[in-house]
């Protein structure tokens, strides 16, 4: 039997749209993730980065790859029901660490996130991936969007630098356009959220999110989560994450020491 926060309902259209929304996932855990990107905003890590222009109005402020010095992320990742919610939506026994991700949009910015798919970014390919995406204010505009059935397209969508809009790796032709979604016409899943609600998504899933110009910050914390099948796989460039010195072979499963298994069912 699922998790109680899970339908078969939501496992059917994770696997059909690669998109669903989980209603109340972290809605116990809300200070708890407020402070930790509290802590993470005090002090930042390696990865940190702002991601607007010159004269480009708000912030738009991002991080990843903390949770093992910020203990918030650590106690909802390890203690939360998460682990059990993304198995149940991957259909996976085990439930491994990938990384965690702080997104930042404060009042004013108007600057979408660039329709993108987290998967070419990565070292780790497989179906069995998952990423949730969590609001700690409530989000009406600030809203994530996804793409249905995009996980399934046949190439990866190009992966491009946010600031730059270069392109990441050298091999461009190994993957396709960034598409317009809204001006081609395809289908857009997108909800209004309450704190602690998650959008899970494949790493597959080509999503963005629309700039902010209420009033108020929209925090969001991510999760990145893979199965059984995730095999680290080798890119024509540094990743991001770049995780150096990790010492993988292609086709091997990520190294349990650096991405412990939170469940093994």
């Amino acid at each position: 039997m699922p998790h109680p926060l899970v339908t078969q309902a939501d496992i059917d259209q994770f696997q059909r749209d690669g998109v669903v929304v989980i209603r109340g996932l972290w809605a116990d855990w809300v200070d708890t993730i407020r402070a930790g990107i509290d802590r993470n905003l005090a002090d930042p890590g390696p990865y940190a980065a702002e991601n607007l222009k010159p004269g480009e109005g708000g912030r738009f402020f991002d991080d990843y790859c903390n949770w093992d010095r910020i203990p918030e992320f650590a106690e909802v990742i390890r203690k939360s029901a998460v682990a059990e919610v993304a198995a149940d939506l991957m259909q996976s026994t085990g439930v491994q660490m990938f990384h965690d991700h702080v997104l930042i949009k404060e009042p004013g910015t108007t600057k979408p996130t660039p329709w993108h798919q987290d998967g070419p970014y990565y070292f780790v390919e497989g179906r069995q991936t998952i990423s949730f995406w969590s609001p700690m204010d409530p989000v009406t505009e600030a809203t994530l969007r996804c793409v249905a059935g995009s996980h399934r397209w046949e190439k990866p969508v190009l992966p491009t630098r946010w600031l730059a809009e270069s392109s990441f790796y050298p091999e461009s032709d190994a993957y396709m356009p960034v598409p317009d979604p809204d001006a081609e016409g395809m289908t857009v899943r997108e909800w209004a959220m309450e704190p602690g609600d998650a959008v899970a998504f494949d790493f597959l899933t080509l999503h963005g999110a629309r700039g902010n110009s209420t009033d108020r910050r929209r925090r969001a914390f991510s999760l990145r989560l893979v199965g059984d099948d995730a095999r680290y796989v080798e890119r024509p460039g540094r990743t991001s994450p770049p995780y150096p010195g990790h010492g993988m072979q292609a086709g091997q499963r990520l190294r349990e020491d650096w991405f412990p298994m939170l469940l093994q069912r």
